[in-house]
Parts: structure tokens; C-alpha cells; sequence
């Protein structure tokens, strides 16, 4: 049985496509139907502001009981110390009680946040790559040392321990398809480094064949991919019966918040809009391709109502 989860917009706050009360209604919900397994929060600092998502997933984590919660992604993770972020990392987990999962991301070269934190752009694979390593390090060992490129030190311990040892890591990769050296190096990065992938805007059939090539990857390495290892496809949607409706209330929330002006082609690859039953069909591909979580972002201003018809028209047609 495939998995579903809720991501929160919280850059609503800033953009008024949400508040921090509907955030804590919508989780209080998710964590109240079996049916939804987890809650993530989008993560940025300048580039595209929105509520701190280690701030916010730290209150999720003591507003519930059930879900897993986790961030999608995590694009700041190049920027932030390594230390640092498994230390605050390690301290979700354990107001959570164990149900914190990590998506490490190396945000794009463009994005303003690395001049604003001085941190060149053209290092950010390699920082993301010794976070993954710190991370995992430290939330799993003590009286831990490193000595990478950007990292160094000895014999330090997280305290308190995480709960989980250690955090489970997805790795986020969205290559070119036609970028052939940047495609094997972010695949293969998946494959060498992540406890599951998580792919945020590639369409199904792109995913069904990046899957075949991390599998490959992972074979070459030596290593055999664990039967939970977890394929996590984030995806929009936005329900109306009126698909012209639901176009262009999509397109204005994507258009909002991420500064561009999408064209229609944008909008179809990024969101499922129109009646439900083309929602139905979208993620029915993507399970068909490997999918095994299936996050689900709503592209509108009135996130309420739409959580309620995914729950109730997309859902069910996934239970089994």
C-alpha cells in the first residue's frame, strides 16, 4: 500500500495563501486519518521566505502523535553548519518520539541564499554531501570525528541522542535529462547516500527511468538498496470541477510562490488540476512508475477546502 502525505505552505505566511492556525488544523488532521502517513514543510530562508522549517516542524512534532514529518526539501541544507543542523535535527526527532525523516537537497545554483550567507554556490553538492555524512554520523554514533573539505572536528556527541539511529536521510535529485554529468552524479549520489530519493518536479515516466538508472548505480556501488527504501514523488494539486477554474487559481498560487509567471505547460508539470478524478489518474502514475510516497502540496488559497476533497474524492480511490 502506497503512502500519502500533506505538504504544508508555509510560505503562506507570507504570501496569504495560509496562516500558522490552518497549519496546525490541517496536521491535527492528518494525524487524526490512517489514511495520510506523514506532514512536510517547504524550507527556504531568503530566497523565497516563508516561517523557518525547523521552527515549524518542531511545533508539528508536539502537536502530534502518529504521523512522520519531515521537510520537503530541505534546500538550505548546503548553507546551514553541519553540525549545527544534526544537533537541531537530532532535537525534532526526539520531541517527536522517533518520526522525523531528513530530505537533504543542494537548492539551486541561482538561489540567492548562498551570497546572503556567503557560502559560494559551486560548493554546495559537496556541503550537502558531508551534512548527509555528519548527519547520519551523529544522530547514529558518539565521540564522533570527521575531516572533510568543509568540515572538520573531533570527538563530539550529540546530546540528547535522537531517538531514531540514526535519522533516516532521503536525498533529493532532479537532474537534466539531458545534462548527462550532472544526470550520474545526482543519481548516483542517491543511490551511494539516501535511505529512500525524493524527485520534486520530474513527471512519471522521467522518475520510472531515473529509478532504473539509481538501482544501477547502487549495483555498481556494491550496495543493495533496502526493501524500505523509499521513492518519494512530490506533486500539486488543485480540485475544481471547472479545470479552467482550477488552472488559474493554480497557476497564480505557483506563480506567487516562486516569483515566475508559469506558463500552461509549467502548471500541467508541476499540478494536477481539474476535477479529482484527474488527480486520481496523475498519481496513479507515478505510483505505477516506483512511487511509494506520494506527497501532495495544494496549489490554492484556501488549502482547507481542498484538503477535504483530496480526502474525500483522491484518497479513497488508494485504499486497499
Amino acid at each position: 500500500m502506497n503512502k500519502f502525505g500533506l505538504t504544508l505552505t508555509n510560505r503562506g505566511v507570507v504570501t496569504g495563501d495560509s496562516s500558522l492556525a490552518e497549519m496546525y488544523e490541517l496536521t491535527r488532521l492528518v494525524d487524526g486519518d490512517a489514511r495520510w502517513d506523514s506532514v512536510w514543510v517547504g524550507d527556504s530562508i531568503t530566497a523565497k521566505p516563508r516561517l523557518d522549517a525547523l521552527s515549524l516542524m518542531s511545533a508539528l512534532a508536539a502537536r502530534t502523535e502518529r504521523v512522520r514529518i519531515g521537510p520537503g526539501c530541505f534546500a538550505t541544507t548546503p548553507v546551514r553548519p553541519a553540525t549545527l543542523l544534526a544537533y537541531q535535527l537530532a532535537a525534532i526527532d526526539v520531541i517527536s518520539n522517533g518520526r522525523l525523516t531528513f530530505a537533504a537537497c543542494m537548492g539551486a545554483a541561482d538561489n540567492s541564499e548562498f551570497e546572503h550567507f556567503c557560502v559560494p554556490a559551486v560548493t554546495r553538492s559537496g556541503r550537502m554531501e558531508e551534512a548527509v555524512e555528519i548527519i547520519r554520523l551523529l544522530t547514529s554514533q558518539d565521540d564522533v570525528s570527521y575531516h572533510g573539505k568543509y568540515n572538520d572536528f573531533d570527538s563530539l556527541t550529540i546530546e540528547p541522542r535522537s531517538v531514531q539511529r540514526p535519522i533516516p536521510i532521503l536525498i533529493v535529485s532532479n537532474p537534466n535529462p539531458n545534462d548527462a554529468r550532472n544526470r550520474e552524479r545526482g543519481l548516483s549520489r542517491v543511490a551511494r547516500l539516501g535511505d529512500g530519493w525524493m524527485s520534486t518536479t520530474l513527471t512519471p515516466e522521467l522518475l520510472g527511468e531515473y529509478l532504473a538508472e539509481i538501482r544501477g548505480y547502487a549495483e555498481e556501488a556494491g550496495r543493495v538498496l533496502p526493501d524500505d527504501f523509499d521513492v518519494v514523488a512530490f506533486h500539486s494539486v488543485m480540485i475544481d470541477d471547472d479545470r479552467d477554474a482550477a488552472f488559474a487559481e493554480a497557476k497564480r498560487f505557483l506563480d506567487d510562490y516562486y516569483f515566475l509567471d508559469h506558463s500552461e505547460a509549467m502548471v500541467r508539470r508541476w499540478c494536477s488540476y481539474g476535477p479529482a478524478e484527474q488527480a486520481v489518474e496523475d498519481i496513479q502514475r507515478y505510483i505505477e512508475a516506483g512511487a511509494t510516497t506520494v506527497l501532495l502540496r495544494i496549489c490554492s488559497g484556501d488549502q482547507t477546502t481542498q484538503y477535504r476533497r483530496i480526502s474525500e474524492e483522491v484518497l479513497p480511490a488508494f485504499t486497499y
